[in-house]
């Protein structure tokens, strides 16, 4: 374009009159002269023509504000993961969200219900914004610590536009198999057995050996992963799910009536069991179902569980328990617990016990003690653990204090806490830091037993039901009643010794037997 209107000025400075006498010479000169002038000119008209037909800067404007709008780029969320609710958690389940999509959270309120490994927990928010996107459904569960469960965005930012992250390790699409068309079809390939991957001597645990001989697979074929190739319970399920599975055959009844024996037609179900296995049996039953003889049906395992589970196998493989039982007449305990309930003071044999356990450990701070990893720790307050039988297991809420407070007070709260565990909503701090348990049977009916230790406490009062014992008394020699009642002291012998759990024993039997003691203390 700018050559075309080069040229045409060009033509012109050649077509003027004037031009015509002068030598070639001064005519080229003032062309140069006249073409400068007006290419100049041009040039300058040219750029504000391009610049009004082409606003560039508008055009950038645009395109930037285009591409950093939220439609563009989604908005950056707030992470919400799974969060530690008490020391022993590891995992939990979503219970019930209490927000939904698109609702307004400001910090301090409730997201969802998560079931730990002791108690339903409520969640509450530690931001403000708008719950933009819930990534753990109801129901979920085991989902480990630190998962992404949802996002928040802040407000006055479009929610439905929120960028949701890409998981760390994605997996892979499931593939979904179309069903072939056409007459030609063909038959799908048996399934592979693993070779076997052992030879010599093979060296099984107790249940890989059942899995194994259960469903008769043979135990060459199992990757070994214990220690000096012993082939374990994971190692026994991994092969379980390589193999293929046996090919149900129908079940024909034995008719009364004896018929004429037949060939039977042999019909190939796979390469025959090692010789030596049993038979392959089912060992799920099937819902709906009388259980076949061998059988059985698989429950799930609450969190609750795997932790009781865990915690009471390491309490019995790590603490040296030791054990001393002692008899407590409990007559006056009865009489002063009847003479309150005439004056509307309702408290529980146990609440008794409790506060003379509570004092005798005020009295003996040597006992009051908990078993860390570098040693024994000596324990300023005392707290006491008291276990509660719930539907989803064992669990021990805690009076704190128990030494300063009167037996009415904690006959209230415990109580109160009683319910609140079978109600799963126990906080994490009613439930955490106790130095002493209680565990109390006798209501069943059982005379006496051993407990196992909490961990790291050091010692659990196993507490049976009274009886009525007949007496001698040597002063008189006469035979009198007594309501005795045994408790059970297990104790971690690393911190509390025979002689010490004695001396307890003795001094707990000692308040008991008084109640005014307990007062004074």
């Amino acid at each position: 374009m700018c050559a075309h209107f080069f040229t045409i000025i060009y033509h012109q400075a050649f077509s003027k009159p004037e031009f015509t006498d002068w030598t070639r010479e001064d005519s080229n000169m003032a062309v140069s002269l006249r073409l400068g002038r007006q290419g100049a000119l041009l040039g300058l008209r040219f750029n504000q023509f391009k610049k009004s037909i082409c606003p560039t800067h508008y055009f950038q404007d645009r395109v930037r504000q285009f591409f950093h709008s939220p439609w563009a780029l989604g908005v950056t969320p707030l992470k919400v993961q799974m969060p530690a609710l008490s020391p022993t958690m590891e995992e939990g389940n979503i219970v019930k969200w209490l927000k939904k999509e698109g609702e307004t959270v400001e910090a301090g309120d409730a997201l969802c219900e998560i079931e730990t490994d002791k108690a339903v927990v409520t969640m509450e928010s530690s931001d403000d914004g708008i719950l933009a996107k819930i990534l753990m459904e109801e129901g979920s569960r085991n989902v480990p610590l630190g998962t992404l469960i949802a996002l928040l965005v802040e407000e006055g930012q479009d929610w439905k536009q929120v960028e949701v992250p890409s998981p760390d390790s994605p997996s892979a699409a499931p593939t979904i198999p179309h069903e072939p068309t056409g007459s030609s079809v063909t038959p799908a390939s048996p399934p592979l057995l693993p070779k076997p991957a052992t030879s010599g001597p093979l060296r099984l645990s107790p249940a890989a050996r059942h899995i194994l001989n259960t469903h008769g697979i043979n135990p060459k074929l199992a990757t070994p992963s214990g220690p000096r190739g012993l082939i374990t319970k994971e190692d026994a399920l991994n092969l379980l799910k390589a193999s293929p599975p046996p090919k149900a055959t129908p079940v024909v009844a034995t008719a009364t009536v004896p018929t004429p024996v037949q060939r039977p037609t042999h019909t190939p179900t796979g390469p025959p069991p090692p010789p030596g296995s049993r038979p392959n049996i089912p060992p799920l039953s099937v819902p709906g179902k009388p259980g076949a003889p061998g059988t059985f049906t698989e429950v799930p395992a609450t969190n609750v569980r795997r932790v009781i589970a865990q915690r009471l196998t390491q309490s019995k493989t790590t603490i040296p328990h030791a054990y001393a039982s002692i008899d407590c007449d409990m007559a006056a305990v009865i009489k002063l617990r009847k003479d309150l309930a005439k004056e509307q003071i309702k408290v529980s044999v146990n609440d008794f016990i409790i506060k003379a356990a509570a004092v005798t450990l005020k009295q003996m701070p040597e006992v009051n003690v908990t078993w860390s990893g570098d040693g024994p720790h000596a324990l300023d307050s005392v707290h006491i653990s008291i276990a509660v039988a719930t539907d989803r297991g064992l669990i021990t809420p805690i009076i704190r204090d128990a030494a300063n407070k009167g037996v009415q007070e904690i006959s209230a709260q415990a109580k109160a806490l009683a319910q609140k565990a079978r109600d799963g909503k126990l906080l994490p701090e009613e439930y955490q830091g106790g130095s002493f348990s209680i565990s109390n049977l006798g209501m069943f009916g059982i005379s006496g037993f051993s407990a196992v230790i909490n961990p790291p406490q050091a010692c659990i009062l196993a507490v049976g039901t009274s009886r009525a014992e007949l007496q001698l008394k040597e002063e008189d020699q006469t035979v009198h009643t007594r309501q005795l009642m045994t408790v059970t002291m297990s104790s971690d012998g690393r911190l509390v010794d025979d002689e010490l759990a004695s001396r307890f024993l003795d001094q707990f039997r000692a308040n008991l037997e008084q109640p005014q003691r307990m007062a004074l203390a």
